[in-house]
């Protein structure tokens, strides 16, 4: 545990060159959390994807295959490793990734562990019935469509989350309430009593299991005014005495390490310990 509440981010550090839609080298988005005085991080890249079925919009456009990112995954570790040694003296550097949740991942994100032994990984959810929910407004509201409805969505993806979580005890439980990212109407959703039951359920989970609850920022690069988590499951978190701990979702240089201070401030005011917990792997 750390002594006092230092600037981190246990969720980020995507790049251009290990992320298609990132920027910049990792070597010089480590080199600004250096320059911002930051004395630990975690690096949390995507995993490459089961099959070409999960590529991405942006990959596809660029021609990319599952083999090609499985390759640039070797990669980003081989790269992340060296880096790690490299600026040992000036950052304390935690090796992660991030999880995707469709079908067949529990053997894919083991089988990746195994080979790569990441430091800690970051559970994270993006698809509904195999179908990204997060990438655009368009495909959000395709899948709200084939849900049913918008409770609908929300049930689906916290049983799915509460099913990853179970499945491979994340460390750090990414972007808890993603599941909002495009609706207008989410504080009054969140708190409709079938979603509300499926919430405490997965916060029991995480607080089961002593896994960490991801204060991810990146709506603040968006232009938007509350982070993930909301200011109602952020509450509860405190009652379970939950550890919260800031991410900047950073996806290049002048996103690394951004709003962790309002983060912190944040988290503090709200009662949370910010003595870090040291990440680790635990599946």
């Amino acid at each position: 545990m750390n002594t006092a509440a230092s600037r981190i981010s246990l969720h980020g550090g995507h790049s251009g060159q290990f992320c298609t839609h990132a920027r910049d080298l990792l070597e010089d988005i480590i080199l600004r959390y250096i320059d911002l005085g930051f004395k630990q991080v975690g690096i949390t890249e995507h995993i490459p994807p089961i099959n070409d079925a999960f590529l991405y919009p942006d990959e596809k456009a660029i021609h990319l295959t599952a083999v090609d990112l499985y390759k640039r995954f070797e990669h980003y570790f081989k790269v992340l490793k060296e880096l790690k040694q490299k600026y040992a003296s000036k950052i304390k550097i935690f090796v992660g990734m991030e999880t995707e949740s469709y079908t067949g991942y529990v053997r894919h994100i083991n089988k990746l562990i195994s080979r790569f032994k990441p430091d800690y990984i970051v559970g994270s959810v993006h698809h509904i019935d195999d179908i990204c929910f997060d990438y655009s407004r368009e495909d959000y509201e395709k899948i709200v469509s084939l849900c049913g409805s918008h409770d609908a969505l929300y049930e689906k993806y916290f049983d799915r989350q509460y099913e990853m979580i179970k499945a491979l005890k994340p460390f750090v439980v990414g972007h808890f309430d993603l599941i909002r990212i495009y609706d207008q109407a989410y504080t009054k959703r969140l708190l409709n009593p079938d979603i509300q039951l499926k919430i405490l359920r997965n916060l029991k989970l995480i607080k089961s299991l002593n896994l960490v609850m991801d204060f991810n920022l990146r709506p603040f690069t968006r232009g938007e005014k509350k982070p993930y988590i909301a200011d109602s499951i952020l509450l509860q978190a405190k009652k379970m005495d939950i550890p919260v701990v800031p991410g900047d979702d950073s996806h290049g240089v002048n996103e690394a390490g951004k709003n962790i201070d309002m983060a912190i401030k944040i988290l503090k005011s709200r009662g949370f310990n910010t003595l870090w917990p040291k990440p680790v792997l635990l599946t």
